[in-house]
């Protein structure tokens, strides 16, 4: 594979990438994400 198109693969997975975290954050994806994070880690911790 040539260098020219390594880059064009790593782009087009960056640009899927990004449009996938848009998709989320428009989704309100973002506060569900960070709920579950604070809950695995309070478990963890042994608080909750």
């Amino acid at each position: 594979m040539t260098e020219k198109r390594k880059n064009i693969f790593a782009t087009g997975i960056l640009c899927v990438g990004v449009v996938f975290v848009i998709i989320g954050v428009y989704r309100n994806e973002v506060h569900i994400v960070l709920q579950k994070a604070i809950n695995i880690c309070l478990e963890c911790i042994g608080i909750g």
